[in-house]
């Protein structure tokens, strides 16, 4: 007995014992919630005589349930590893590879992840003929999923259908359901609607797991969607069902649920009491975790949320040093002070590298920290997102560029002939390939002459047609030095790639949309900085710069250099703890993020996200924000983040005057006047034919053809001794004479 509560505090003790009534355990950041799942399912077993095959414990990854197995296993022997300590996904598929002949499945079905679902979706799409330049497929099956999770199947969702969008969703879930059947295979959402099917339609099947587990413990409660909200409340039961209730136990914490944007829905949390009327509620409030100024700070910003159980973390761990912030004048001066900060630290033997992490609202923040830290050689690891220059959308504007540098690049074309997609099919690129070897020619050679080409469609040849002119019109720009930046904008903009993305209704895309902007604000910056003697700013210089940051050698693990650094976004931080903590980009519009400023809830989301940040911290946490910061190439001014006046002045020291002046670099301030690539028409000259025009790079010259409008407005024009150019006019510095 004394193992099981030994170094206890008094509501923790109280949640280990809880008998008969269901039981929120409210567990503030790093207030010791593992160890009260542990002793409580430890307690059951050695001091209620409860049989291990009747708990039930579901924790959200596969880690965690190992860890809480072994740690049972530690206090009460072997015995604790034939209960169910699951995550829900993998509790759902032990009842269904038992029940699923029920609901017309064997249980040896198929289990699709999330590239599957995608295909099939695809799949299906081509099948009803659907455009998916019009209806991106990735959507769809983002639309179909959230409907799973809140338990509406196909019919539902059509007769709950808005708009004509929402009744094409309907259309492709209903053909897609039956195709997942027919193939008897099961999507990761269906393994939970399924569970739920079967304990709902099935009174038997009910009864009997209802008379085994007669303990339910949920672990991080907040984070439940409405559909394991459900199962949750079959698997316990009710009186009126003719079994008692299972004792149900569920630990979270409402001012860390910061996963709205996967389903999971607080309320489930907050309406406890109302949802199991005879329900205790117990606080664990002190922090084992962070040094008293970092709570202070936490509890004063989560505390102008509405409608949260009150709750005030403490510790008796020291006040501890003051919290650092700094305000710096650009993102490079603020992943320069955290570089120097790393440094300080361990020169003091206060903190290793090893010991800190960098947290960041969105993935396109990462790249000027691993730019700064693979220049000085400071090993890093970018945890739960791919390094910036690995991203697809990088690779694939990337790929747009080397194109225009070098279009015999066949790989990189290859890549971007169909992306986004133009209706250029494998069939048209093999017979491109037939074409090439018959006539000796290269495979941008071959594109060229796609229209003596006979073997191609005339749907494919006026696509590969339209992209020649497309990647000439490109490097027209080039020829005329246009700067890197503008350039990068163009193909951004008349590829179609951003305008795919901004279009798309799928969250992930409006991140795709901030990593190329992120890109464009790299070019500029390569056309700030110094250029070997005898060079000049060019794409090819650019894009040298760039391959050489991406192909730099991996990362160490780091053994020699006491430790990597870790990044990571704050979704991804979530659970994790470090001594020292950087809490970056606090400004509005970047954290809060912009698109949550217009929506009171979405606020209060991200409130608990810097909530979360903030707490992750033991000893040493810096707040640091930029004055000034690269959007689309030119440099934005961002307030401070609201979350920064939030903390007490108390607690508080910031390295420098918090609002210094800042002067624009001459060459910052003329990127202000850079075009933006904003998908949307601009105003482009209007030309006509015959009139005379003056280029900066070709000279005099007379407009001898004029096509398109808006963006994609361009003429031709004769510069005698430079020939005929085609130039797309929204780009081309020319004037009217």
């Amino acid at each position: 007995m004394s193992a099981l509560t030994q170094g206890l505090n008094p509501n923790q003790l109280a949640a280990v014992k809880n008998e008969g009534s269901p039981l929120l355990v409210v567990a503030g950041a790093g207030s010791g919630k593992t160890r009260v799942l542990t002793r409580r399912i430890a307690y059951l077993l050695a001091e209620r005589n409860v049989a291990p095959y009747e708990v039930l414990a579901i924790t959200f990854t596969n880690k965690a349930a190992g860890e809480m197995k072994e740690r049972v296993a530690e206090l009460v022997g072997e015995r604790a590893k034939v209960m169910w300590v699951s995550t829900f996904h993998s509790a759902c598929v032990r009842i269904l590879r038992k029940e699923a002949a029920l609901l017309g499945y064997t249980n040896s079905f198929t289990i699709y992840d999330q590239s599957d679902s995608l295909r099939l979706v695809t799949l299906v799409m081509r099948d009803l003929n659907l455009d998916e330049k019009r209806y991106a497929p990735r959507a769809i099956a983002s639309l179909i999923s959230q409907a799973k999770n809140e338990l509406i199947g196909p019919a539902d969702y059509l007769n709950q259908a808005k708009d004509q969008f929402q009744e094409i969703v309907a259309q492709v879930f209903n053909v897609y359901q039956k195709r997942l059947s027919g193939a008897n295979s099961m999507d990761f959402d269906d393994l939970i609607s399924k569970t739920v099917e079967v304990l709902q339609r099935f009174p038997e099947v009910k009864a009997k797991y209802r008379s085994r587990f007669r303990h339910v413990l949920v672990d991080e409660y907040q984070d439940t969607n409405h559909a394991q909200y459900v199962l949750i409340k079959e698997l316990v039961g009710s009186e009126k069902e003719g079994f008692p209730p299972a004792e149900l136990c569920v630990v979270g914490d409402a001012d860390q649920s910061i996963y709205a944007f996967r389903g999971a829905n607080i309320r489930n949390i907050l309406q406890f009491e109302a949802d199991y009327s005879n329900a205790k509620t117990i606080l664990l409030e002190q922090n084992y975790r962070s040094t008293q100024n970092i709570l202070s700070a936490a509890n004063a910003v989560i505390s102008n949320n509405e409608g949260r159980k009150e709750k005030n973390l403490w510790s008796d761990a020291g006040s501890g040093p003051l919290i650092t912030g700094y305000v710096a004048e650009n993102e490079h001066d603020e992943a320069d002070f955290v570089v120097r900060q790393i440094a300080r630290l361990r020169d003091l033997e206060k903190s290793k590298p090893g010991d800190t992490a960098i947290f960041y609202r969105t993935n396109a923040q990462s790249r000027v920290f691993e730019e700064v830290f693979m220049r000085i050689g400071i090993p890093y690891k970018v945890v739960g997102g791919v390094r910036f220059y690995e991203r697809k959308e990088i690779k694939d504007l990337l790929a747009y560029l080397r194109v225009v540098v070098n279009p015999e690049d066949e790989i990189s074309m290859r890549r971007i002939i169909n992306t986004p997609k133009r209706g250029i099919g494998d069939r048209a690129l093999d017979q491109i390939d037939l074409y090439s070897k018959k006539n000796g020619l290269t495979f941008w050679q071959s594109l060229c002459e796609v229209d003596k080409n006979q073997e191609i469609t005339a749907k494919s040849s006026a696509s590969l047609i339209e992209f020649v002119k497309f990647v000439k019109s490109m490097q027209t720009l080039v020829e005329a030095k246009t700067r890197p930046s503008v350039i990068t904008q163009a193909v951004l903009e008349q590829s179609g790639l951003l305008a795919e993305l901004e279009e798309s209704k799928d969250p992930q895309d409006e991140v795709r949309v901030e990593n190329l902007e992120e890109l464009v604000a790299v070019a500029t910056e390569y056309e700030e900085g110094e250029v070997e003697e005898g060079e000049e700013i060019s794409l090819t210089g650019f894009l040298e710069d760039v391959s050489l940051v991406a192909d730099a050698d991996q990362i160490p693990d780091g053994d020699d250099h006491g430790g990597v650094v870790t990044m990571m976004t704050l979704h991804t931080a979530k659970g994790l703890e470090f001594p020292t903590v950087f809490l970056t980009g606090m400004e509005e519009g970047i954290f809060p993020h912009s698109r949550t400023l217009d929506d009171p809830e979405e606020l209060q989301e991200e409130r608990r996200l810097a909530y979360v940040g903030l707490t992750r911290a033991r000893e040493n946490l810096f707040i640091t924000r930029a004055e000034y910061r690269s959007a689309w190439g030119a440099p934005n001014y961002n307030a401070a983040s609201r979350f920064i006046s939030e903390i007490p002045d108390n607690v508080i020291e910031w390295n420098q005057a918090e609002e210094k002046s800042f002067k624009l670099k001459s060459s910052v301030r003329r990127n202000f006047t850079a075009p933006k690539a904003t998908g949307k028409i601009s105003n482009t000259m209007q030309l006509a034919v015959g009139e005379r025009v003056s280029h900066d790079t070709f000279g005099l010259g007379t407009v001898i053809e004029v096509s398109g409008e808006g963006d994609r407005a361009e003429a031709t024009i004769d510069f005698g001794s430079f020939g005929p150019k085609r130039l797309l006019l929204r780009y081309a510095p020319v004037e009217k004479l």
